[in-house]
């Protein structure tokens, strides 16, 4: 219902990893994007964070069953800057509609915080609905699931707004995937280089 290999493959797309960078999957779930990157990029440095000890524990399994080697750890996105990491992406796939909206923005500010100046966040999921069917939908599947709460602040367009205090640009989506389940937003944000990691801290 979520269209997951079209929008999966559009994130791979605009993440575009390389062989000689450092990447960290924040809430990265039982692996399947982790994975995908080490597979496009096989030189890159990957370090995946949930904070879910079974979901990890598969994601684990399913890595060594492929020969895949990907540095594991468990933990929120909040806790993504306290890895001791300057990487060169920081990514994210439908996390963040489901946390508060405190928490939304303390995650936010730790993927910016964990990477380095001129680097690069990416962020895939449910945003501002744009249109009567997309807003259905959304609330008929995924508000029917997760509860309003923690979903109506990215249906009214809280992410492109948090975004915004990082990067103005990153407001616009790259990309969106309409679903059955409401319309998914990939984001690109890029972290200014005049500013320090204590800038973004202080945002959380």
């Amino acid at each position: 219902m979520t269209r997951e290999t079209v929008w999966r493959s559009e994130l791979l797309r605009q993440v575009a990893p390389h062989n000689n960078e450092t990447i960290i999957d924040v809430g990265c779930g039982t692996g399947t994007f982790a994975l995908m990157l080490k597979r496009a990029a096989p030189g890159a440095r990957i370090t995946a964070i949930d904070p879910d000890p079974h979901v990890l524990a598969l994601a684990r399994k399913k890595a060594e069953a492929a020969g895949i080697e990907i540095a594991w750890r468990q933990g929120f996105a909040r806790d993504v800057a306290g890895l001791g990491g300057s990487y060169d992406k920081a990514v994210s796939s439908l996390v963040f509609h489901q946390v508060p909206l405190a928490g939304k923005r303390e995650g936010v500010a730790a993927m910016f915080a964990s990477i380095r100046p001129g680097g690069e966040v990416h962020i895939a999921d449910y945003a501002h609905q744009s249109g009567a069917l997309m807003r259905a939908l959304f609330r008929l599947t995924v508000q029917a699931i997760d509860g309003p709460a923690d979903t109506q602040p990215n249906a009214d367009g809280a992410l492109e707004s948090i975004l915004s205090d990082y990067d103005e640009a990153a407001v616009a989506p790259q990309a969106v995937v309409p679903t059955a389940t409401g319309a998914i937003s990939l984001f690109k944000a890029i972290r200014p280089i005049q500013n320090n990691c204590d800038t973004f801290a202080e945002r959380a």
